[in-house]
């Protein structure tokens, strides 16, 4: 069996990994994201080919699996937040009404100078109920938005103001993880 490595150091992602039973390391990229392409699926993929390309340079052999997760609404990408203000805003913003989350996944298959490479982003369409300002506050107090794409965990207490969702669930906490196996179980 082929070594796996994840690119990321997502709690969330080593736990989604974890639930489908895969044994992992995890060697955290460094690599300086630089954001290309236009739609959001192309810069998730864009982003979670340069974690994968990263962490593999530095291995001789296994797998290696880059993610980038980010929310997408009216034409514009919302990433993790700076501060409580952007946080905020993010909040006010997506709060009754839709976007997408966006994971790209990069699936590097290396074994010696031979390169597999495996790349595709999954969308899901979250729709979210009206928040009022108290409830945007007490959300904020949590510290949860604060190292979460759009400002939300939908696995944490944002889950009670989650409508409904198109798609696959764990796409938005942070892999598609089935989609993943889809692909890695060729190699194992």
């Amino acid at each position: 069996m082929k070594k796996i490595i994840l690119a990321s150091a997502s709690p969330r992602r080593r736990e989604l990994l974890r639930q489908i039973g895969l044994e992992f390391d995890v060697i955290p990229s460094k690599a300086e994201e630089k954001v290309a392409g236009q739609l959001p699926s192309e810069v998730v993929e864009g982003l979670a080919l340069q974690k994968a390309e990263d962490v593999a340079a530095a291995v001789e052999e296994g797998i290696v699996i880059g993610s980038d997760t980010i929310v997408w609404q009216d034409g514009h990408i919302m990433g993790k937040p700076k501060d409580r203000e952007d946080a905020r805003r993010m909040l006010r913003q997506i709060q009754g009404s839709t976007h997408s989350v966006y994971t790209g996944v990069a699936i590097l298959v290396k074994e010696g100078a031979d390169v597999k490479r495996h790349v595709f982003s999954c969308e899901t369409k979250v729709h979210v109920y009206p928040m009022t300002e108290q409830e945007t506050e007490k959300y904020l107090d949590t510290g949860e938005p604060m190292d979460k794409a759009g400002s939300y965990g939908i696995q944490g207490a944002f889950a009670a103001w989650v409508k409904s969702i198109e798609g696959d669930y764990n796409n938005v906490v942070g892999l598609p993880v089935a989609a993943l196996y889809q692909v890695l179980k060729q190699y194992l």
